[in-house]
C-alpha cells in the first residue's frame, strides 16, 4: 500500500527568519489510518499541517500528498483534503448553515439539485439537519464544530485534517465528535490527521501517534507504545493518559494486563480481576473449612 502522505526532514523559514525543522523519523500516513500528532506549543504541528495542505513551501526536505507536491499541485490536493481549523469561527462564513456547507460546491459550479442533495446528506450524517436554516453565529461550540466538519466533508475528501477538534467542547460533544470521526474512518475510509492536547482521548481516535518536539519527530507508534515511553513523553512536556498510567502501574506490579483504549476496556479488565479475586477468596475459604 502506497502512503497517502509522506514528509521527510522538513525545513521551513518564515518571513521573520523563524526557522522550523521537523526531522528525525519520517512522517508517513497510509490510506484509512487515524493519525494523531502530539507535541508542545511551538513544536511544528501547525507548520507540518500547512505544508501538507500546500499553504507553505519547504526550504528543504520533501512533502508528498497522494504522490504530488502540495505546494505545486494546490488545487488537486485541496479537492481531496477536508480541513477543520481550531478556531472554526474564522472558517464558517455563510449567512446560514446551509450556505456555509454548500460554499465549496457552489464555487465548483455544481448543479443546484446536486448541491441540495449533498448538503442534506452530509447534514443528516452529522445529525445537524435542524441547523440548516440557522445563523452560525448563534450556535454552540459543538454545533459550530459539526458545521465546519460538514463543510469539510462536502467534497467527500480522502483526507480529513482537524486541528484541536476537541478544544472547548463539553464532554457530551467530545464523545459525539469521537464517534463521528471514527465513523468517517471506519465506514467511509477517510484518512484522519488530528492534532490535540486532549491526551486522554487519543487512544480512542488513533491507530498511530507521532510526537513532535524540539524540531524532531521523536516518537512513532500505537498510542500504547508511545505512552509507555515515559522519557519521550516527559521531554515533550506530555502527560500520559490516566488509564495508561494506571494500567502501566498494574503491569509493573506483576498483573498480566494490556493498556486499554477506553474506559469500557478498562472496566472489563477490572471486573475480571475482581471476579478472579472473589473466586480465590471463595476457594481459600472452602479449603479452610475442609481442613477443619
Amino acid at each position: 500500500m502506497e502512503p497517502i502522505i509522506k514528509v521527510k526532514c522538513l525545513k521551513h523559514v518564515y518571513p521573520d527568519q523563524t526557522e522550523v525543522n521537523i526531522c528525525g523519523l519520517d512522517f508517513v500516513v497510509n490510506p484509512g489510518e487515524r493519525i494523531v500528532i502530539l507535541g508542545p506549543n511551538g513544536a511544528g504541528k501547525t507548520t507540518l499541517l500547512a505544508h501538507i495542505l500546500g499553504l507553505l513551501s519547504p526550504v528543504d526536505g520533501t512533502v508528498e500528498v497522494m504522490g504530488l507536491r502540495p505546494d505545486k499541485n494546490f488545487n488537486t490536493i485541496r479537492r481531496n483534503i477536508g480541513v477543520v481549523f481550531q478556531n472554526v469561527d474564522e472558517q464558517i462564513i455563510g449567512p446560514r448553515v446551509y450556505d456555509d456547507i454548500a460554499f465549496t460546491l457552489r464555487n465548483e459550479r455544481v448543479d443546484k439539485k446536486e448541491i441540495d442533495e449533498r448538503v442534506r446528506n452530509v447534514a443528516g450524517s452529522l445529525q445537524i439537519e435542524d441547523l440548516l436554516e440557522k445563523i452560525p453565529h448563534y450556535l454552540s461550540g459543538g454545533q459550530k464544530k459539526k458545521v465546519a466538519l460538514a463543510g469539510a466533508m462536502i467534497m467527500m475528501p480522502k483526507i480529513l485534517i482537524m486541528d484541536e477538534p476537541f478544544d472547548a467542547l463539553d464532554p457530551k460533544s467530545k464523545t459525539e465528535m469521537v464517534e463521528l470521526l471514527n465513523h468517517l474512518c471506519h465506514n467511509h475510509g477517510v484518512t484522519l490527521l488530528i492534532t490535540t492536547h486532549d491526551i486522554n482521548i487519543v487512544p480512542e481516535i488513533a491507530d498511530k501517534v507521532y510526537v513532535l518536539n524540539d524540531g524532531r519527530v521523536s516518537a512513532y507508534g500505537s498510542p500504547q507504545e508511545v505512552f509507555r515511553n515515559v522519557e519521550v513523553m516527559k521531554a515533550a512536556h506530555l502527560q500520559p493518559p490516566i488509564l495508561t498510567e494506571l494500567f502501566t502501574g498494574l503491569k509493573n506490579k506483576g498483573y498480566n494486563v494490556d493498556i486499554p483504549n477506553n474506559v469500557e476496556e478498562a472496566e472489563e479488565f477490572l471486573i475480571r480481576l475482581l471476579s478472579n479475586h472473589k473466586n480465590t477468596l471463595r476457594n481459600d475459604t472452602c479449603s479452610k473449612k475442609d481442613s477443619a
